[in-house]
């Protein structure tokens, strides 16, 4: 084969996005006759998206020269921008910042809007977001996306808006952050977007949505983000992260086997080549699924590889350690975790393990006031599983105080939002809860129902620990701190023993004018009217033998 035909069909196979044989018959040409600066670029792109990440740096470098030795300044300094980019990402901070600062002395003479300067700008609006300054990094990213529009860049407006979706994200405005990150979707899916590009958007928009809790949504762009990989077989970067965010919602909506499965190919498509960012989301997730199911040292094994490739392996590792039986390691590792967690979505999740392992511990104040924070949380926009997640929290809460009846009403609020997302594991454990809770207001046969059905959905998805619990006696709940005082409590044992206010008055020494008081105070803390029900009542929240 001819130079000149290896090069054609490189070129066929770069545009059918067949990004081995482009590679292959580009690398050919290549070494029969040195290619031109664009096909570098081309045969560039195929080796990144072929996970061949030094290669592609060394071709972009070769591209970068070749577009400078023929005084294609704005060229050359696209080519620097992705080197420098991708050393940054790769954290050799000076070679990226060499090559970004060789890209600016080539601007010299640029117009300050010029679109390679926009470009170079990135990078410094990323380090902004990271280091706490979001609003600094908005406002960068914004007048990149406005400098993409006016010069018809639209892979400069897809970057800008992504980072300007982002921002948002971080500074708590979330909704807006999401409008504009399905915007950057819109973007990448109808415009010739650079693949390199489309598969940074895709990624990205579906961690924010996670990041936000906005689950639908990213069940949405998963399914478009798998599409796009499965008509691309040759494809590394991004269909890693693609499996571990299909393995979430798997996962989320009860295929379990599935579910695993597809997070056994993300870490093992991850892994090769080393060094892939996405490689600690795929431990992690491998993790969760290994604690769910029962299996403490894998998933102890997975958390500490997730660990080692960046991912905090948190809050998992801390609900791992309660699992083992470790309380008081759990415990101190969720209030390190609550105290360094600021984000509205991570901290969502980590308030939620807080609660379930403070009352573990016994601790009912530190879980009460994370299910408040919760509640706060959820009333500051209309997100589902933040619904679900709040009064699932407060019914918990309520139940381990000896308040079934209203802990009941908050669980089955719950099970109706995990119902609304489809989440049977999460329906499931609010169905033990709302056994427990019908057991302590002795309905017996509801009590039985729920369990039974939990029991049910629980070894169809195979959730070893929580079918060990369920043959485990439930603590009793403690009796509710200030809700009535020792002399009212003495009084009710006795009118729900049947005695009479003269009874109670010479047993317990007191006039029978101030049993009358003890018992309006108990009825108004109470809510009752009579007699029958504010003793129907005590009984129910446990506040009597």
């Amino acid at each position: 084969m001819t130079a000149a035909e290896a090069l054609e069909r490189g070129r066929r196979s770069y545009d059918d996005q067949s990004w081995g044989d482009a590679y292959r018959y580009l690398t050919r040409a290549d070494e029969q006759e040195p290619l031109g600066p664009g096909d570098l670029v081309r045969r560039a792109t195929a080796a990144y998206l072929l996970g061949r990440d030094e290669t592609w740096l060394a071709l972009l470098e070769r591209a970068h020269h070749d577009h400078e030795r023929r005084g294609d300044a704005e060229a050359a300094v696209r080519c620097a921008f992705w080197i420098g980019l991708g050393l940054l990402q790769r954290g050799e901070v000076a070679r990226g910042g060499g090559w970004l600062a060789l890209g600016e002395r080539l601007l010299a003479d640029a117009p300050a809007d010029s679109l390679e300067r926009a470009y170079l700008t990135l990078p410094g609006a990323l380090q902004a977001m990271a280091g706490g300054d979001p609003a600094r990094a908005h406002d960068a990213f914004a007048q990149a996306a406005a400098l993409g529009r006016r010069g018809g860049d639209v892979d400069l407006t897809a970057l800008g808006l992504l980072g300007q979706g982002q921002a948002l994200v971080k500074m708590g405005r979330g909704e807006a952050g999401i409008a504009v990150l399905d915007e950057v979707m819109v973007t990448v899916t109808t415009r010739p977007v650079l693949p390199i590009v489309t598969g940074i958007a895709y990624c990205a928009v579906i961690l924010s949505c996670q990041d936000t809790l906005d689950l639908r949504r990213a069940q949405e762009w998963t399914a478009v983000l798998s599409a796009w990989c499965e008509a691309q077989p040759d494809l590394v970067p991004y269909r890693g992260q693609c499996l571990v965010h299909r393995s979430e919602l798997l996962q989320l909506h009860g295929d379990w086997s599935d579910a695993v499965a597809e997070a056994d190919r993300a870490c093992a498509r991850l892994s090769d080549p080393p060094g892939q960012p996405a490689a600690g989301m795929a431990h992690y997730q491998q993790g969760e699924l290994h604690r769910l199911r029962g299996q403490l040292g894998p998933a102890a094994e997975a958390y500490r590889r997730a660990s080692e490739h960046g991912r905090d392996p948190q809050p998992g590792l801390a609900l791992l350690r309660l699992a083992e039986g470790s309380v008081e390691a759990a415990a101190a590792t969720i209030r390190r975790v609550v105290a360094s967690t600021e984000q509205r979505g991570p901290r969502s999740r980590v308030l939620a393990a807080l609660v379930e392992i403070a009352l573990a511990a016994g601790d009912r104040p530190a879980a009460r006031q994370g299910a408040e924070e919760l509640t706060a949380l959820a009333a500051e926009g209309e997100v589902l599983v933040l619904v679900a997640m709040a009064a699932q929290a407060r019914g918990s809460v309520l139940l381990a105080e000896g308040d079934p009846g209203p802990a009941l009403g908050e669980l089955r609020a719950a099970q109706r939002a995990w119902g609304e997302l489809d989440a049977p594991y999460e329906v499931a454990r609010l169905q033990v809860a709302m056994g427990r809770a019908c057991q302590a207001l002795g309905d017996g046969d509801a009590a039985s129902w729920e369990l039974a059905a939990a029991r049910a959905t629980f070894e169809r998805l195979g959730a070893a620990g929580d079918l060990a619990s369920l043959d485990t006696p439930p603590p009793r709940p403690a009796r509710p701190a200030s809700v009535l005082t020792d002399r009212e409590l003495e009084v009710l044992t006795l009118v729900a023993a049947g005695r009479t206010n003269r009874e109670i008055a010479g047993e317990l020494f007191l006039s029978p004018h101030t049993v009358r008081r003890h018992l309006q105070n108990t009825f108004a803390k109470l809510g009752a009217s009579s007699r029958a029900e504010a003793t129907a009542l005590a009984l129910q929240r446990g506040l009597l033998p």
